[in-house]
C-alpha cells in the first residue's frame, strides 16, 4: 500500500507540472525515476522508451504505466496512469462543462513552455553521455536527428528505430558482452499473450457489435478505442482520427473541437486527456461526466493492454546478445529522436527572443548544476514568464 501511495503522489505531481508534450514528459520521467529516485537505471529506462515508441498510443503515458508496473504491480500501473492523467483530464472536463476560471494567461503559459526546453536539454545531456559514449553511437544519434528534422513525419521515427537496431548489430560488435539489466516486472508471457489477444479482440469485435447496436455508449467506446489503438507518433497524431470520429459524425461541433484542442495544449499532462473533454461536450448520450470517463477510459485502454502484453516478451527479447547490441543502436537512435524533438516542437514553440533564451539557460543551470527539483524550476519559470516575458 505504501508503494501505491508513493507512485500515485509522484505521478500526480508530474501530471501537474509536466508541460511540453510527450518528449518533455519522457525527460521529466528520466529526471524523476532514473536520476532522483533511482527506481530504474538508464539502460532499462531507455529500453522502455524504445518499446513505447514501437507501440501505438501515447508513448509517455505508456512509459509511466510500465514504471508503475515495475514499482507496484498491476495496481501500480493503474495508479501511475490515474495520477499522471487526472489533473489534465479534470481541467478539460470542467473547461468543457463551461467553467472558465481555469484560464491561464499567455505569459505564464509561455514561461511553462520555456522550462520544457531546459528539462528536455537536461534529459538529452544525461542520456547522451550514457547511451552514446563512443563515436559510433554518437554518429547514430546525430544521423537520426538529422533525418527526422529533414523528414518530419511520424512514420519516419519507426524506421529510424529499426535502422538503429540494424546498425547496432552490424557496427557495435564488442569484445565485452553488453550487460543486461532486468526489468522488475510481474507479468508472465502467458498473461502477456492474454492481454495482447484482448487488445486485438476488442479492436475487431467491438466495431461489429456497435454497428448492429443502437446503444450510443457502445458507439462512443468503439470510436475512442480505435483512435487510441491506431495512433503512432505521439498524442498530436490522434487529432485527425478524433476529428473524423466526433466532428464528421456530428457528435461535437468543429468549433468546440478546436477550442478544446487549444485548451489541451495549454495544460500539463498527456494530450490524450483531450478525449475526456470530447466525451464531456458530446451532444449524444452519455455526455458530461459519464461520457468523459467513458471516452477517456476507451482511448487509454489500448495503451494498457499493449504495454502489459508486450513487456514480458520485450524482457525476454532483451536477454539475447544480438538483441542487446541492437538495443544499443536503438537507444542511440532514440537520443537522436529526442534531439530532433528538442528543436521542433520544444525549442521552436518556446524560444522567440533573448529573454526566452536567458530564462531557458537559467532553468538549465538550476536543473543541471544546482540540482533544483524539476517541479520547483517549473514554478520559477512560470512566475518569471508572468513577470518578465
Amino acid at each position: 500500500m505504501q508503494n501505491l501511495i508513493e507512485v500515485f503522489l509522484v505521478f500526480l505531481r508530474l501530471g501537474l507540472t509536466s508541460f511540453g508534450g510527450p518528449m518533455a514528459h519522457i525527460s521529466y520521467f528520466h529526471e524523476e525515476f532514473v536520476n532522483r529516485r533511482r527506481w530504474i537505471n538508464d539502460q532499462s529506462y531507455a529500453d522502455l522508451v524504445v518499446l513505447c515508441q514501437f507501440l501505438p498510443g501515447p508513448a509517455s503515458s505508456q512509459v509511466g504505466i510500465a514504471i508503475g508496473l515495475s514499482r507496484a504491480g498491476y495496481l501500480g500501473a493503474i495508479v501511475a496512469w490515474i495520477g499522471f492523467t487526472l489533473p489534465s483530464a479534470l481541467i478539460l472536463i470542467l473547461f468543457g462543462l463551461g467553467i472558465s476560471w481555469f484560464h491561464v494567461g499567455g505569459s505564464w503559459l509561455h514561461g511553462l513552455k520555456v522550462v520544457a526546453v531546459a528539462v528536455v536539454a537536461q534529459a538529452i545531456w544525461g542520456m547522451a553521455i550514457k547511451l552514446c559514449p563512443d563515436k559510433k553511437r554518437a554518429s547514430i544519434a546525430v544521423l537520426s536527428a538529422s533525418v527526422v528534422a529533414f523528414l518530419p513525419v511520424s512514420a519516419i521515427q519507426f524506421f529510424i528505430i529499426l535502422l538503429g537496431g540494424v546498425f547496432g548489430v552490424i557496427f557495435l560488435r564488442q569484445k565485452e558482452e553488453p550487460v543486461h539489466f532486468p526489468l522488475n516486472i510481474s507479468v508472465s508471457r502467458t498473461s502477456g499473450a492474454i492481454f495482447l489477444s484482448l487488445f486485438f479482440l476488442l479492436l475487431m469485435v467491438v466495431p461489429v457489435i456497435a454497428k448492429s447496436s443502437d446503444q450510443q455508449w457502445l458507439h462512443l467506446f468503439d470510436s475512442f478505442y480505435r483512435a487510441g489503438s491506431l495512433v503512432f507518433g505521439g498524442g498530436h497524431v490522434i487529432l485527425p482520427l478524433l476529428q473524423k470520429e466526433v466532428v464528421q459524425t456530428g457528435w461535437v461541433s468543429k468549433e468546440l473541437f478546436m477550442t478544446g484542442y487549444g485548451a489541451a495544449q495549454a495544460i500539463p499532462g498527456p494530450l490524450f486527456a483531450f478525449t475526456a473533454y470530447l466525451g464531456a461536450v458530446s451532444n449524444t448520450s452519455p455526455s458530461g461526466w459519464v461520457g468523459a470517463i467513458l471516452c477517456l477510459a476507451a482511448a487509454f485502454l489500448p495503451a494498457f493492454l499493449l504495454v502489459l502484453g508486450a513487456i514480458p516478451f520485450w524482457e525476454y527479447f532483451r536477454k539475447f546478445k544480438k538483441a542487446r547490441l541492437a538495443m544499443q543502436g536503438i537507444n542511440a537512435a532514440v537520443v537522436g529522436l529526442l534531439i530532433a524533438a528538442f528543436y521542433d516542437p520544444v525549442w521552436t514553440s518556446a524560444i522567440f527572443n533573448s529573454k526566452d533564451f536567458a530564462l531557458a539557460v537559467f532553468c538549465f543551470l538550476l536543473l543541471m548544476f544546482w540540482k533544483t527539483p524539476a517541479w520547483c524550476v517549473v514554478l520559477i519559470s512560470a512566475a518569471a514568464g508572468g513577470l518578465f516575458l
